[in-house]
């Protein structure tokens, strides 16, 4: 789904007379790498080598190389990524809408952090980007200690409440009208997300931090489970009442380093797994946005959107003032980027190979076929393939992944990449042409995989025994040519990897123990490194440091593109205690200030306040930029360059 977000146009095969072209045996989608014989009439898989029949409809004569004289007109023989217009039997059901539902905690912790008028602004303001057009449904379920449910059925002026104070059993106090079309309902909707901030603000009932978080997911299941659709969580404390209700005890540093310290990044209560086994079999993905402030076993809560292809958001000592705009970010983000609803992902290769395991977020329905609920830019999965007892033949190999889909307008599509891989009879040509970025995202994700079943200290020694290994092997290859018995022996395409494993195992998902960070943080950071794209995963292990004491161009811009500081390596032995720099992991920026940070520079960038005697310069705000300051303009202007480019990423 990444071509949509970097601005490329996938070709669209419409559904002809003689419908998708494909392999009888092993199903592989008609491709560029196809061959073709007795003049065009019949073709060769290139997967499994079969020969098929070419439908009448699809006939076309060949020219003197061979290849089909209708190449130019046709872009699945040209192209490595297309997309097919499904017809009829690609069909369990009719087409789903796009359908997202809200289901938002107002408790006394949400509204006193602000979250509920961050999201309800956000909500609004996005109505209008959101996919679908005039097929689009939204639905809303507020909760804390009971179930607030929403008619907002377009006939109405004003949105009616419903409340359900039954916990162990929810029920739907409608049978309809809960879940409306948007552009039907819009003037209800406007009014309901209006009034939310307000509604409980003084009530009673939010005179306590109880959340019945369960019941609420129980209680939108009922609502979406006959449709599916994206259910968006937005939760402040911890769950305290109903099913699913989670412990502080959980939160325990002192299992750490023990066998049962894998316990806790997994959930402790069967229902987080079984809610998620049941929400992907009605696609449905569960999107969680945490602004808590303590401890709300952020692993237990992850389980459900690790299995229904869903993500995760957490704000740690969530204030609106502060830390609203991020929340509004990823909020829009979310809501208005391209999705792909009720997809189901397969993956084939040639003989001689095979599907040895499947990373990321989703159901594995069979050993080659996953489940997603949803699909968009911002998952990435990764597969392991291996060899089988055969070896396989030729000097190419071949890997199709296709994905079974509805887009938001209503059409059922097929997206269908395929590559082809050289075949190395030498294990030193294999490392030469490895991706050392690609391999460390695998890593990462291995890790990620592994710290759920493993202590954090096994985890760590296993990704670095991998690397360890594999430069060893590279080393027996060659060593014999470096004099230098202690050299590191690498290729060129890995001479960056140690760093990245480095970095990894110094990331947040994966280092220290329970004395140096959250749980919940760690929970959250994990999560975001399983669906990171490469690009992602290698920020996190190994982040851009911008030296903001250079005296360069920096911060103007030119031909359209503001230009940045120079980076230097994240490494301590490389930062000055007089310097002042600014660390971009693609998630958060960091001001990183020397403890002799000159005076002068730090007047500019945070005011003269910076310079008062006892003042932290730590607790100052970089924003807004300080009146007659070049350089705090300067700062700023490159801030917002780089969150910028994050949030297009």
């Amino acid at each position: 789904m990444a071509d949509e977000a970097l601005g490329r146009a996938v070709p669209v095969i419409p559904l002809g007379s003689q419908g998708i072209v494909r392999c009888r045996r092993c199903r592989t989608y008609m491709n560029p790498f196809c061959t073709w014989v007795d003049g065009g009439r019949r073709f060769k898989c290139n997967v499994c080598a079969m020969l098929n029949e070419v439908p009448v409809e699809y006939f076309s004569t060949l020219d003197a190389a061979g290849l089909r004289r209708d190449v130019a007109e046709r872009p699945e023989l040209s192209c490595g990524t297309v997309e097919w217009v499904a017809p009829q039997e690609y069909m369990v059901r009719p087409p789903m809408p796009p359908v997202y539902f809200f289901a938002i905690d107002v408790s006394a912790a949400a509204h006193a952090c602000g979250m509920v008028s961050v999201v309800a602004d956000t909500i609004r303001a996005c109505l209008d980007q959101l996919p679908g057009d005039e097929r689009t449904q939204v639905g809303f379920l507020t909760y804390d200690s009971s179930l607030h449910f929403y008619n907002l059925k377009a006939s109405l002026a004003a949105p009616q409440m419903l409340v359900v104070g039954e916990l162990e059993e929810p029920f739907l106090p409608l049978p309809d009208e809960l879940l409306v079309n948007l552009r039907d309902s819009r003037p209800v909707v406007e009014a309901l997300l209006d009034a939310l901030p307000s509604t409980y603000s003084n009530s009673s009932s939010s005179s306590s931090n109880d959340s019945a978080m369960g019941p609420a997911l129980q209680a939108a299941f009922l609502v979406m489970g006959h449709v599916g659709g994206k259910l968006l969580l937005f939760q402040a404390a911890l769950p305290t009442l109903g099913v699913g209700r989670l412990k502080p005890s959980r939160d325990n540093t002192n299992l750490y380093n023990t066998e049962r310290e894998p316990s806790m990044r997994n959930p402790e209560d069967p229902f987080f797994k079984r809610y998620a086994g049941e929400a992907s079999s009605r696609q449905i993905t569960l999107d969680v946005f945490l602004a808590a402030h303590g401890f709300a076993d952020l692993a237990s809560l992850a389980s459900i959107p690790r299995y229904t292809c869903g993500q995760v958001y957490y704000y740690p000592g969530f204030h609106g003032a502060r830390d609203g705009r991020k929340l509004s970010a990823e909020l829009t983000r979310n809501l208005t980027r391209p999705t792909a609803w009720e997809a189901v992902m397969r993956i084939r290769c040639s003989r001689g190979l095979k599907i040895g395991s499947f990373h990321g977020h989703f159901f594995n329905r069979s050993t080659d076929l996953l489940a997603l609920p949803t699909c968009d830019p911002d998952k990435s999965f990764a597969v392991q393939i291996g060899h089988e007892e055969t070896m396989v033949n030729g000097p190419v190999a071949y890997v199709q992944c296709a994905l079974l889909h509805t887009n938001s307008s209503g059409e059922r599509r097929i997206r269908v990449h395929t590559m082809v891989l050289p075949v190395l009879s030498e294990l030193s040509e294999l490392y030469r042409a490895s991706d050392g970025a690609a391999t460390a995202c695998l890593l990462a994700k291995l890790g990620v995989e592994k710290s759920l079943m493993a202590r954090l200290e096994d985890t760590r020694q296993a990704l670095t025994l991998k690397l360890s290994a594999a430069l060893r092997e590279y080393r027996l290859l060659h060593g014999a040519a470096v004099r230098n018995p202690g050299a590191l022996v690498y290729p060129s395409s890995l001479r960056y990897l140690p760093a990245y494993v480095l970095g990894l195992v110094k990331s947040a998902p994966l280092r220290g123990s329970g004395h140096e960070l959250a749980a919940d943080e760690r929970a959250a950071a994990a999560h975001m490194l399983m669906a990171a794209p490469v690009e992602e995963a290698l920020a996190i292990a190994y982040p851009d440091v911008y030296d903001l004491a250079d005296v360069g161009s920096w911060g103007s811009e030119e031909q359209g593109k503001v230009v940045l500081p120079p980076t230097v390596p994240a490494s301590l032995s490389y930062l000055s205690s007089s310097g002042a720099y600014l660390l971009d992991n693609g998630q958060l920026l960091v001001l990183w200030l020397g403890r002799d940070a000159e005076p002068g520079w730090l007047v500019q960038v945070l005011g003269p306040e910076a310079a008062a005697p006892g003042v932290d310069p730590c607790t100052l705000p970089l924003e807004p930029p300080r009146n007659n300051s070049p350089l705090s303009q300067r700062v700023i202007h490159k801030d917002t360059a780089v969150r910028e480019d994050s949030e297009d990423v």
